[in-house]
């Protein structure tokens, strides 16, 4: 029965160490993972209340056109009246709180505007679209266009 017992040891020793294993990721897992995880598929409850309690990045087109109006008459009567504030300039709550202490960046037009307005067969023929490096031949867009007021 001994010489029988000692064969079997390495599959003795292979089923403590799997079970070894599945206790430690079981350990670790309790630790790791938030309470409720998996409760809405592959979502925690609390990340909702989690997210509305944070601040928000975005001022909204209405804070901007408390300091900004004159701007803001000029792109309503042109084709980027639609197009919000921020869509361009980024997250402006900072300095619609504080415009004199947090002054924005300007955007870069080179890389801005060819997001919208490169050559994609998707969009409609009816919105202009250019090939950046034939129609501007690497100069900025606002070189020639107005970004408030894009004319041709």
């Amino acid at each position: 029965m001994r010489e029988r017992f000692r064969d079997f040891e390495h599959l003795i020793r292979l089923v403590l160490l799997f079970g070894a294993g599945t206790l430690l990721f079981l350990g670790v897992r309790a630790v790791m993972v938030p309470p409720g995880f998996g409760e809405y598929g592959h979502f925690r409850p609390g990340a909702l209340d989690d997210n509305a309690a944070r601040e928000p990045l975005y001022a909204g087109r209405e804070r901007c056109v408390e300091c900004h109006d004159e701007v803001v008459k000029k792109k309503a009567a042109d084709k980027h009246a639609g197009v919000g504030c921020e869509s361009c300039h980024g997250p402006l709550a900072a300095h619609a709180n504080d415009p004199d202490a947090v002054k924005p960046e300007l955007p870069k037009v080179a890389t801005l505007c060819v997001r919208c307005h490169s050559a994609v067969q998707s969009r409609p023929a009816t919105f202009p679209q250019v090939e950046p490096k034939s129609h501007s031949e690497g100069s900025p867009c606002n070189d020639c266009h107005d970004p408030h007021a894009p004319a041709p």
